[in-house]
């Protein structure tokens, strides 16, 4: 690999850093005073309210459970659109030029949930806004790394998108921590609750955590337009004299060059297969051919949602608070231990995917997940027994995911991107990136009544989608390690064969 290669992925991978800070920012927005109190989630009185946001002696007083699913799955929602719309406009326009779109896109909702007037549909509308980017990108971004990666580390490539969804994650929470520190209540201690309370709370946290967003995705858009267009997509659409001087570029060598060349042959023999067999269609999706990539493709991500990685990212301050850890902890010390943890183990997934293959990782973090959502649940039935128990449960909940990031966060991006022929390859990464977010949806939607109810049984459910997911790597998907994108093709269909 050499460093245009690694600049080009890179680049592209932050489109995944939009997915990761839309993520990030609202676990701790959601619990942020002035957001809670501007938007009528609770009351504000300092010589009633605890350090959790209850009152104390009104017991009527809840947080609007159907709110907090209204503003999260609303932004899973149009992810879902976006993915709709991805198949479309990056055959038309080519990969490149739809994520810059997509960029620009993500800035103007960024702006619009942190303009939010008093009323839930204009932050609902925002965050459908950015969703439609995310949804967009989550299918663009991939596909278009593994369009442009040479093969033997193209799994690697591809699994920076995870990698840079981790990062936005930890960068949100690191960035509203501060913020939610030295402008929520500004005690000496944060387990105390405001002294002054007649004084007025300043909406700044929050509106600044959100319109910052803004700047990752103008930021996107400017770095993609330096960026070549996907060669395989120029082929497509005839332009091979562009093709080959990327390709050119890409592997750092000259046109005449016997590696460039065969690359452009390679290409050029599957567009012209696909000319041959007429335009596609969703329809062909379903074909004899094609079928089971889109079985797989849509089942590896609806397990990944499963796993409940999403129930920990949005809520996992209320789950810290479920376990008996204070304000302070469940609010800025915990999620940002988490997401660290997230961020760094994905490295090994990256180094993994290629060296164990994606099948290996899939089966091996399937069984380590359900592992530890046991352990959750057991060691936080033991919580009222004292601290120890407490922390044995959190650190339960950081081994899951560790487990997670390493093996089922980057492994499905990278294998819906590579098992489909070129003709279907967007649509058909925009069918398991539909599957994601709406399983995402469903867990967004889903979760604050689960966790209400439930508490930490819910972990016990999600070690049960586990086993299943455990069961349909072993039997369903099939390795792809080390093969281009030809390869890959022609494995699927029968033609070569391929490690089951």
């Amino acid at each position: 690999m050499n460093s245009f290669q690694f600049l080009v992925a890179v680049t592209a991978s932050c489109g995944g850093l939009l997915f990761g800070y839309e993520v990030g920012v609202m676990n701790v927005v959601l619990v942020m005073d002035a957001f809670r109190i501007f938007f009528n989630l609770c009351t504000w009185d300092g010589s009633k309210l605890n350090a959790d946001g209850i009152n104390i002696e009104d017991k009527s007083v809840k947080d609007k459970v159907p709110f907090y699913r209204f503003i999260t799955s609303s932004f899973v929602l149009g992810a879902l659109c976006g993915a709709l719309l991805a198949s479309y406009l990056g055959e038309k326009y080519g990969r490149q030029k739809t994520i810059m779109i997509g960029a620009c896109i993500f800035a103007i909702g960024g702006i619009l949930q942190g303009s939010s007037i008093r009323n839930y549909i204009m932050i609902a509308v925002g965050r459908l806004i950015t969703g439609l980017s995310v949804g967009c990108n989550s299918v663009l971004c991939p596909t278009y790394i593994s369009e442009v990666a040479p093969a033997k580390i193209r799994g690697t490539l591809a699994s920076c998108y995870q990698l840079m969804i981790t990062l936005g994650i930890v960068i949100a929470a690191i960035i509203n921590a501060i913020v939610w520190y030295f402008t929520n209540i500004k005690p000496d201690d944060l387990n105390t609750p405001r002294t002054k309370i007649d004084a007025e709370i300043s909406n700044f946290e929050w509106r600044f955590a959100l319109c910052l967003q803004a700047i990752p995705g103008i930021a996107l858009a400017i770095l993609m337009s330096f960026l070549p267009k996907s060669p395989r997509w120029l082929c497509s659409k005839g332009r091979d004299e562009e093709a080959v001087q990327i390709l050119a570029k890409l592997n750092a060598t000259s046109v005449e060059d016997e590696l460039v060349q065969s690359e452009l042959k390679a290409i050029q023999e599957d567009v012209a297969a696909t000319v041959a067999a007429g335009s596609s269609s969703v329809a062909e999706l379903f074909s004899s051919v094609i079928r089971r990539r889109t079985f797989v493709v849509f089942f590896i991500q609806l397990f990944q949602q499963w796993t409940g990685v999403n129930v920990i990212m949005y809520y996992q301050s209320q789950i810290y608070n479920e376990m008996g850890f204070t304000k302070f902890l469940s609010t800025i010390v915990l999620p940002v231990v988490n997401n660290l943890v997230n961020f760094i183990s994905t490295f090994p997934g990256m180094w993994g995917i290629e060296k164990f293959g994606r099948k290996t990782l899939l089966i091996v973090g399937a069984i380590m997940m359900m592992i530890f959502h046991i352990l959750t649940w057991a060691f936080s039935t033991q919580t009222s027994k004292g601290e120890f128990w407490k922390y044995l449960s959190v650190i339960s909940v950081f081994l899951y995911v560790f487990a997670f990031a390493s093996t089922w966060g980057p492994t499905p991006w990278v294998y819906q991107s590579e098992i489909f022929p070129l003709r279907v390859r967007v649509k058909g990464s925009a069918v398991g990136t539909m599957s994601n977010f709406f399983n995402n949806w469903i867990i967004a939607f889903v979760g604050p009544a689960l966790m209400k109810m439930w508490g930490t049984r819910s972990f016990l459910l999600f070690a049960t989608c586990c086993l299943l997911a455990f069961l349909f790597a072993s039997f369903f998907c099939v390795e792809s390690k080390g093969l281009n994108l030809e390869e890959v093709d022609a494995m699927m269909s029968g033609k070569a064969a391929g490690k089951a």
